[in-house]
This record gives C-alpha cells, sequence and structure tokens, in this order.
C-alpha cells in the first residue's frame, strides 16, 4: 500500500506524535509498504506535481528519527517559525493523503483526537486509521467522556468542570473536596495535570492547567476527587481485550516526563493481578470502548483503589506508540510484534 502517516500538528502533544509517527513510518516501511512521514501543521515543501516522489520504501535505506524531549513543546514559537500561521492543516497536505491508499493517523492530542482532522478526511473521501470523527470527540472531552460513563454504570471517579476562573475552593470543596487533581480538559500526555491539596495548591493548579494550553484548546478545566491506588491500562484491539499492563512510575506520578523518558517507569505486562481482576477489568474497558463509539483500537486506563474497584480514568482513541508506550508493550505480551501491529491497524482502515 501507500500510506501516508501524518504526526505533528499544533499540539502539546506533537513531540509524542512525532515520535510515535517514525516509529510507525519505519515499521510499515519494513512491511513492504510505500510510505511518507508528514507534520500536518508544518505542511509540504515539495510542489503538487512532487508529491509521488516522497513515498518512501525499505529499498531507499531510510529511516525517520525523533527523540521526545523531556518538557512539552513551545507552541508559540512554533507559530511565530511559521509565519503566524494557526491554521491546522498545512500546505498540500491533502493533496498527499489523496495520494494514498490509506492515511494513518499518528498524531495525539488536538485535531487529532478530537474528531476534527477525522471529519475533514472523512470529507475529502480518504480512508483514514482508528476512530471515526464521533468517538474521537466523546472520548477526547473529558467531562463528556465521564457523563457517558456514569450512564452506562462504569465506576468514574467524582468531578466538576467549569472555567478555571469559576472553580472556587468553595466549589470544589462542595463537590470533589481535597484532595483532587486538576486537568485541561482536552489535553493528554498528562500535560498540565497536577494535585491540589488544599485551597493554595489549588490556585497553582488552576494556572498551570490553563497555561500555555488554552490558545490551542478548550479554556475548560476538570477537577476530580484524587483517587490513590496501583494504575493500570488496557488496549483494545478489533474489539478484544489485550492483556493489562501495570504502570509504576519510580517517582511522583505518571507525567510528561515518566511517560516518555526510558527508565524512569516500571511496566509490569502482563499485570501481577488475579485472573479475576484481570477479566474484571478487561471487560470494563471493552465497555468503555463500546460507550464511547471508538473504532478498531484504543487503549483505556483505570485506577485500582483501595476499595477493590477500578475507576476508568480517560479513553485513548490514538494511544501511543513509542519505544515506551503501553500499547505496543501489551500486543507484545499477546504474541503481536511492533510491525505486525502497525500493520494490522493499517489494513483494518480498509
Amino acid at each position: 500500500m501507500k500510506i501516508v502517516v501524518l504526526a505533528g500538528g499544533l499540539s502539546p502533544e506533537r513531540d509524542v506524535s512525532l515520535s510515535s509517527g517514525s516509529l510507525i513510518a519505519n515499521a510499515l516501511m519494513a512491511s513492504g509498504h510505500a510510505v511518507v512521514l508528514a507534520d500536518i501543521y508544518e505542511g509540504i515543501k515539495a510542489e503538487e506535481e512532487a508529491l509521488p516522489a516522497l513515498f518512501l520504501t525499505k529499498e531507499d535505506n531510510r529511516r525517520y528519527e525523533y527523540h521526545i524531549p523531556d518538557t512539552a513543546p513551545d507552541l508559540e514559537a512554533l507559530v511565530r517559525k511559521n509565519n503566524g500561521r494557526k491554521e491546522l492543516i498545512g500546505n498540500n497536505v491533502l493533496s498527499l493523503c489523496r495520494l494514498a491508499d490509506v492515511v494513518f493517523i499518528a498524531l495525539h492530542g488536538s485535531m487529532g483526537e478530537n474528531g476534527q482532522l477525522q471529519a475533514v478526511l472523512d470529507c475529502n473521501g480518504i480512508s483514514y486509521t482508528g476512530t471515526g470523527y464521533t468517538g474521537c470527540l466523546l472520548a477526547m472531552d473529558k467531562d463528556i467522556t465521564k457523563r457517558l460513563l456514569c450512564y452506562d454504570n462504569i465506576p468514574t471517579a467524582p468531578w466538576i468542570t467549569d472555567d478555571a476562573a469559576s472553580l472556587t475552593p468553595e466549589k470544589i470543596t462542595a463537590s470533589v473536596g481535597f484532595p483532587c487533581v486538576v486537568k485541561p480538559i482536552s489535553n493528554g500526555s498528562s500535560i498540565g495535570i497536577s494535585f491540589a491539596h488544599n485551597k493554595e495548591e489549588l490556585s497553582s493548579a488552576l494556572a498551570l492547567a490553563t497555561d500555555k494550553l488554552s490558545s490551542f484548546g478548550s479554556k475548560r478545566v476538570l477537577v476530580e476527587k484524587l483517587l490513590k491506588g496501583r494504575e493500570f491500562s488496557v488496549g483494545i484491539l478489533e474489539e478484544r481485550a489485550l492483556p493489562v499492563i501495570e504502570i509504576i512510575p519510580k517517582e511522583g506520578f505518571y507525567d510528561y516526563k515518566n511517560k516518555y523518558q526510558q527508565g524512569l517507569t516500571t511496566e509490569c505486562c502482563p499485570a501481577a493481578l488475579s485472573e479475576e481482576l484481570v477479566k474484571k477489568v478487561q471487560s470494563l474497558a471493552l465497555s468503555v470502548h463500546k460507550a464511547l463509539h471508538l473504532g478498531t483500537y484504543s487503549r483505556v486506563d483505570f485506577i485500582l483503589s483501595g476499595d477493590g474497584e477500578f475507576y476508568c480514568l480517560e479513553a485513548n482513541t490514538l494511544p501511543g506508540m513509542t519505544p515506551v508506550s503501553l500499547l505496543p508493550q501489551e500486543a507484545k505480551a499477546d504474541g503481536i510484534s511492533y510491525e505486525e501491529l502497525c500493520e494490522r491497524i493499517a489494513k483494518l482502515a480498509l
């Protein structure tokens, strides 16, 4: 097949995406496909007639590489570099996608996971991997996600959602109480997340959740009750739950740095759980996948609290595919190599 891998974008998660996209493109080339990796925001510098020559095969002996820094990208600087342009899709990107049999979406956050890109590709008759625009919208907005989980009786932590300026300590105390977790409503990779144990920490947490992110996404913030316990994740591939993985950061919580820098987190797969608990959390993950109308693959995150109950944290429509990402580790534990995982996801798009 001819495959365009879309990555990057004007998103706080662009560095993660570029790492995922590089590995995906290399794996697809190794499987015999003609592939091009494109940054959807920065676009394609080549003229339209030169686009077919951008596709690479394994015979070209070229590989994509990208290292994730330990801090989130400066999106304002990226916009300045591109002469202030805030259009989300760069020059010739859609023209390149029309040449492909499949677009492999390797974006994380922003338009890659909120349904905007999927809707654009649908309008242009372009086949793409993963979840459609409806499921992406439902899963990306944490408030909508939690409302749907409650409707289907899937446990999730109590929460409140509002503009940061309206989330007073009195509102937090009356709804979820302290300690609590403060999150941007529509970001992933733990960007902008922090904990608040009192009024002073709440003010700092709300500022962090909105700092540098509001220009490129919703200004709404979600505050939920802090649940302490073990953290697990369950990948879904073709309506089947993969082996459960446990995430154990060596310091702090599973934040941006601990997610993507080698050696900072211990991941155990298969997780050390009883057969009963494995079946329970896999069943819950499938229920979340269906409730949110997700597509051919996803990943669902949980906390196993002290009361023995699994609480859903969130669902990921485009799970990370970096060297330390969870879904590839789960697939490997199920006997699926990284190359085979990418191949299956690409073929499912057809």
